[in-house]
């Protein structure tokens, strides 16, 4: 019964399919599962193997609303159905299943803009992975003016786990809050380079664009690189008074709980 609900196409299709035909011959359905009054043992099954797909559809749908909308609905239904055909769910929730969508449509033929609707996918992908994020513990902003001059340098800023930093070829952020709005005169899609961090700060899942120049300082610092070395590769970037700027930046980073601590060498 498994291996025919995961089938798609008719129940017909379904029942006659590779994986179900190593479990049972499909001229012996009636062995297994009686008829009713009103349906065929292959009409009884495919109620199961309807509702399957219909319910990863539910879910997807959940998880990537914004790219559902762009689709529309049977474009997203025909994507679901042949994603889960390839990437079955393999774990108890339904939480993971679209895990793999984003690469799955870069590398898939047939979707329509397929480079917009793998780069809005992808940051869908990452407000679901930000909501389910453990929580971790906020560094207090004021132990930023408390951190002894000569520590600066060598200093490591740990991400919160709720942490997702995107570079991105289409403006999908626009298209995304458009679709949260209802409102129907969407930005345009055209290529255009963005930069979005996406975070949870108080049960709440944020999503801000950033410049170039703050998304390589903030990357630099999000991955492990010691605060001297992120700021002479920004600084050189930058016109007037870069230290500043730069202060400024990893002051408001800070205040929006988007640091859980600091490694120093002392």
């Amino acid at each position: 019964m498994q291996a025919v609900i995961e089938q798609p196409g008719t129940p017909e299709e379904a029942v006659g399919a590779p994986a179900p035909r190593e479990e049972l011959d499909p001229e012996e359905i009636e062995r297994v599962i009686l008829p009713s009054k009103t349906l065929t043992p292959v009409e009884r099954v495919g109620v199961y193997q309807g509702m399957y797909l219909l319910r990863m559809v539910e879910a997807l749908e959940n998880d990537y609303p914004a790219l559902a909308h762009f689709l529309g609905q049977d474009e997203f239904a025909d994507l679901v159905t042949r994603y889960v055909a390839a990437n079955p769910s393999r774990s108890y929730t339904l939480n993971r299943l679209g895990e793999a969508l984003p690469e799955f449509i870069r590398t898939t033929r047939g979707i329509r803009k397929k480079a917009f609707a793998a780069d809005l996918a992808r940051l869908e992908r990452a407000v679901t992975e930000v909501f389910d994020a453990e929580r971790s513990p906020a560094w207090p902003a004021e132990e930023i003016e408390r951190m002894p001059q000569e520590a600066w340098p060598g200093a490591v800023f740990v991400p919160i786990a709720a942490f997702r930093l995107l570079a991105l070829s289409y403006p999908v952020n626009a298209y995304f809050q458009s679709v949260k709005d209802e409102n129907h005169d969407h930005p345009d899609i055209g290529r255009k380079p963005t930069w979005v961090l996406v975070w949870r700060k108080d049960y709440e899942v944020w999503r801000l664009n950033l410049g170039k120049d703050a998304y390589e300082f903030l990357r630099a610092l999000s991955s492990g690189r010691p605060f001297g070395k992120a700021v002479a590769a920004t600084a050189r970037k930058l016109q007037g008074n870069a230290g500043d700027q730069l202060f400024r930046w990893l002051r408001d980073w800070v205040a929006e709980g988007m640091f859980q601590g600091v490694r120093t060498s002392s």
